[in-house]
């Protein structure tokens, strides 16, 4: 049964590009596991050369929401699906949205205008100011059976990113790496055994290599679904996430990892 229509949403930027729908279809389980609606928001351009424009924009903007709803209800007939257009720029709009939503998701990767003013700087911008955790959700072919959750364990202890991490895993029904320094080996496998106490339903493997999470994403060939990480973590965002070319939101060669930024 549906929570009250109170309940705060997940919200999903949309722009009618693949990458975007991908993001819902994520976003929707994790709508459907907390029982809240799922709000798809398309941003308009803050401003238009005629009347014309405008109209295009909303058009295209109506008709990236129907479909981006029409591809999630067919998978997900159980989650509440509320669109709507909002005035951009896109980065201001998804801050906004933040401040009602219960996570905020941007797809990775795309060729639309939206995703276009969304790769780069400006993710990070949206990360940095949103007043929720944000997930910036990759596009993944790989089909490997095991496709891990990966989150570093700080000393002292991140509660919210171990934690966000653990009900990821249990949603994703996904394993789990946990990523420590061996100079303090004896204390981080502590906190571990600590961490599968908790939750002992889960399988997580400690790694200690030393390695934040940027670092093992890019040593390490192992097939990451998600990475966890808070907010003192933003500024590795960039290099989680990899440069390529003009868009510094491309991931690295090899790399396939969403990342969830938890508050």
């Amino acid at each position: 049964m549906l929570e009250p229509e109170t309940s705060a949403p997940i919200v999903v930027g949309i722009d009618g590009s693949e990458a975007a729908v991908k993001a819902a279809q994520w976003a929707a389980v994790e709508a459907e596991s907390r029982h809240v609606p799922l709000r798809l928001v398309y941003a308009t351009k803050s401003s238009h050369p005629s009347a014309d424009d405008y109209y295009d924009d909303v058009r295209r903007g109506q008709n990236a929401l129907s479909a981006a709803q029409i591809k999630v209800n067919r998978r997900y007939s159980e989650v509440k699906v509320e669109t709507a257009l909002v005035d951009g720029p896109p980065r201001r709009a998804l801050i906004d949205e933040s401040g009602r939503a219960a996570m905020l998701c941007i797809g990775s990767v795309g060729i639309g205008r939206y995703a276009e003013s969304i790769l780069g700087s400006t993710a990070l911008e949206v990360a940095e100011g949103a007043s929720c955790p944000v997930a910036v959700i990759r596009t993944q072919e790989d089909d490997s059976p095991v496709r891990w959750i990966v989150f570093a364990v700080k000393n002292p202890a991140e509660d919210h990113v171990v934690e966000s991490a653990m009900a990821e895993a249990q949603l994703r029904q996904a394993p789990v790496l946990a990523l420590g320094d061996h100079r303090d080996g004896h204390a981080f496998l502590n906190q571990v055994k600590t961490i599968q106490l908790r939750h002992p339903d889960l399988h997580i493997y400690p790694i200690t290599d030393r390695s934040d999470v940027a670092r093992f994403l890019r040593r390490h060939d192992e097939p990451v679904q998600l990475a966890v990480i808070g907010e003192s973590e933003i500024a590795d965002l960039p290099r989680i996430l990899g440069p390529h070319g003009r868009h510094v939101f491309h991931l690295f060669e090899g790399t396939t990892s969403s990342v969830l930024v938890t508050r």
